[in-house]
């Protein structure tokens, strides 16, 4: 089976689409639509004002707070608008409280006074105003001198510096020839050389340093310190990575136990990312032996009693008397972190999702028809904190997970309906192609679905997965979910997580073509008479089919 994204030329695709229908392989492509999509979101396309409303207007969206529930009403109601019938939102939980910040400032102050670029982190508590206090560093303290200190009213650095390296190979990148060529054929992707940065310099700190800071913030925080603050894994000239704070957990106590900074009335010591080169200078300070004083003042709010929470669903409803109750979904994640407006992490992903789905419903107006099989809009929230909102959503509709790589315990009577899922969350880079998630049996489907697309740069099929996103909810449960494969552009570097993570540094010819894409496979999975092929799984018990279906 041939695998090299080499094996069909871009003229090729060109000539499919000129035709009123195609058969590439055994699989039809629907060339009317194809034409469709093209004209409508690539030379016509919606997406980066979605991604305006869904960063600037909304932005940040952080699961449980104000402004995730503005953007997902606001999806509500454009979905409903488009046509989209039964938008709805569902709930799922307890996730625990929201939280959201008004004011943040750090400085230091004395004799020689300067600002600190910093980032608090999501869901610390405000302080009592401007508070001050000596700044004492214990990243590589021993454990006995560690133990002996009065922390109470400092402001203590719990990592140690990290060196900084100029970036001569640049930040933004896309896969060349080579790295595609790697992907298709199932083998690892070269890693690019970066001058005057040590190979291992990443992975050591990281292993390093996440069990040594465990330990610390263990010590740490019994002694009620003022503020904690570190300067995060990477980043650079001012680039900020900061999640959420961290409580420590008592040793033996299992993970659903653990006190959570989520905890309705739980007070959490104001913790703050801030920029390396500031956290390197302030160290370099006290080595010398001065003192460091450092002005804190973080204003943030809680919103508590109302620990549920909520996606957004809506359908386009299938046609066929046959197969119309099957689904076909597509989503992305709304929620985002704190730090910037969650532009690439992941608005990227929900504006495609919902340009998409303008598409598909165009499409069903102009040829008066809807798809023959439902199609489902699924926005999710919490999955940045492990993919809670899609993982909710396929247990309440689908399956009852197994244990880690364990087949469901049980099913839902929708898990024999549902015809695919296809997950966009890899930043603002265009689509190149789609991991198969091992699923094999779709390989000749989806290079059928791609050849219109090979002229935007989209040929490659990898057997891999890509982890850590919403489609492994559904893989996880026998179902067909996808991941697209995405170009990097800068999304590691320096807009993952990151307070850089704005409007500004999507790229929308990307964006485009990959609601394009999106829109074609949706359509071309509602549209083809079986459903996409799954994965071998063990078969466990139906789940009452004659109780109420979920929602």
């Amino acid at each position: 089976m041939q695998r090299s994204p080499r094996f069909v030329l871009a003229c090729a695709a060109a000539f499919a689409v000129s035709l009123p229908s195609a058969v590439t392989g055994q699989e039809t492509v629907d060339t009317d639509a194809v034409k469709f999509f093209r004209a409508n979101g690539i030379d016509d396309g919606k997406v980066m004002d979605h991604l305006s409303w869904i960063c600037d207007v909304f932005g940040p969206r952080l699961t449980g707070s104000p402004n995730i529930r503005a953007a997902q009403g606001w999806a509500k109601q454009t979905l409903t608008e488009w046509g989209f019938e039964n938008a709805h939102l569902e709930e799922w939980g307890p996730f625990g409280r929201g939280w959201q910040f008004s004011h943040c400032s750090v400085s230091v102050v004395g004799n020689n006074p300067w600002p600190l670029i910093a980032v608090p982190k999501a869901w610390s508590s405000s302080t009592n105003g401007r508070v001050e206090g000596d700044v004492v560093f214990v990243g590589d303290m021993p454990a006995d001198e560690l133990d002996a200190l009065d922390l109470a009213g400092k402001v203590v650095m719990v990592q140690t510096p990290r060196a900084v390296y100029e970036p001569f190979d640049g930040t933004a990148i896309r896969f060349n020839a080579e790295e595609m060529h790697a992907l298709a054929d199932d083998r690892p992707r070269p890693r690019r050389p970066q001058t005057g940065r040590p190979a291992t310099a990443a992975s050591t700190d990281w292993r390093a340093g996440f069990q040594r800071r465990r330990a610390i913030l263990q010590k740490v925080y019994a002694k009620k310190p003022l503020a904690i603050i570190d300067r995060g894994s990477k980043g650079d000239y001012g680039t900020i990575f900061a999640t959420s704070a961290s409580i420590p957990a008592p040793a033996g106590v299992p993970r659903d136990e653990r006190p959570s900074v989520r905890d309705d009335g739980r007070h959490v010591i104001p913790q703050f990312t801030v920029a390396v080169e500031h956290y390197n200078r302030i160290h370099r300070l006290l080595k010398k032996g001065a003192k460091v004083r450092l002005a804190v003042e973080l204003a943030a709010r809680y919103f508590e009693g109302s620990p549920m929470d909520q996606n957004v669903i809506a359908e386009l409803p299938g046609v066929d008397n046959r197969i119309g109750n099957q689904i076909v979904m597509i989503g992305a994640h709304l929620d985002s972190w704190h730090t910037a407006t969650g532009a690439t992490d992941n608005g990227a992903g929900s504006a495609v999702v919902m340009e998409a789905a303008r598409l598909l419903a165009h499409w069903a107006k102009e040829r008066g028809e809807g798809p023959r099989r439902t199609i489902r809009v699924g926005l999710w929230s919490g999955e940045e904190q492990g993919l809670l909102g899609s993982r909710a959503h396929v247990k309440k509709n689908y399956a009852e997970p197994g244990g880690r790589g364990e087949p469901p315990v049980a099913l839902h009577a929708a898990h024999a309906r549902f015809a695919g899922y296809f997950n966009l969350d890899n930043g603002t880079g265009r689509v190149r192609g789609i991991y198969l998630q091992g699923n094999e049996a779709c390989r000749p489907i989806f290079r059928s679905w791609l050849a219109p697309f090979h002229d935007l740069d989209a040929t490659t099929i990898t057997s891999g997965n890509t982890g850590g996103t919403d489609h492994l909810a559904f893989d996880r449960v026998g179902l067909p979910g996808f991941q697209f494969l995405q170009d990097p552009v800068a999304y590691s570097p320096r807009t993952h997580h990151s307070n850089m993570d704005n409007w500004d540094h999507a790229v929308a010819d990307d964006l485009k073509q990959a609601a394009t894409i999106m829109a074609s496979f949706a359509w071309h999975t509602a549209q083809r008479d079986e459903m996409l092929p799954r994965k071998p799984m063990e078969t466990p018990a139906l789940i009452d089919a004659a109780a109420p279906r979920r929602r």
